[in-house]
């Protein structure tokens, strides 16, 4: 798997690294049940701090996207749509504090869209 950063980037060092798993998950390079590399490795490949790697790890567990097991690392535990959407929710969190909307304003836009939006099909009936 292919971590970049820009460090001279608005968006903090952790949720760059965050951000390339998602990527890789979304785009099918990483799948459900690998491995991503030891949080040491990839803080030494990129020349960060190693509580930086984990701080990016750790954002990964508490989305669900990745399992942390202690003594064997982290593995990719979500499928590809999952990891999609999930990039597209960051994105779109990015872009409404790029306007300076607050929280509350964004989860009303959120709120008034899935108002808005089609019921889901009812499951068939057996």
């Amino acid at each position: 798997m292919l971590f970049r950063v820009v460090p001279g980037s608005p968006v903090p060092l952790g949720e760059q690294i965050a951000a390339c798993v998602r990527r890789a998950v979304a785009d099918g390079t990483a799948s459900p049940g690998e491995r991503l590399p030891p949080a040491r490795e990839v803080a030494a490949s990129l020349g960060v701090n190693i509580h930086t790697v984990l701080r990016g790890y750790q954002r990964l567990r508490d989305e669900g996207l990745i399992e942390l097991r202690r003594g064997r690392g982290a593995v990719v535990t979500t499928a590809p749509g999952a990891a999609r959407l999930s990039e597209r929710i960051h994105a779109a969190i990015a872009e409404a504090r790029e306007l300076g909307l607050t929280d509350e304003e964004f989860l009303a836009l959120v709120r008034a869209g899935l108002a808005a939006a089609p019921a889901p099909a009812a499951p068939f009936a057996r």
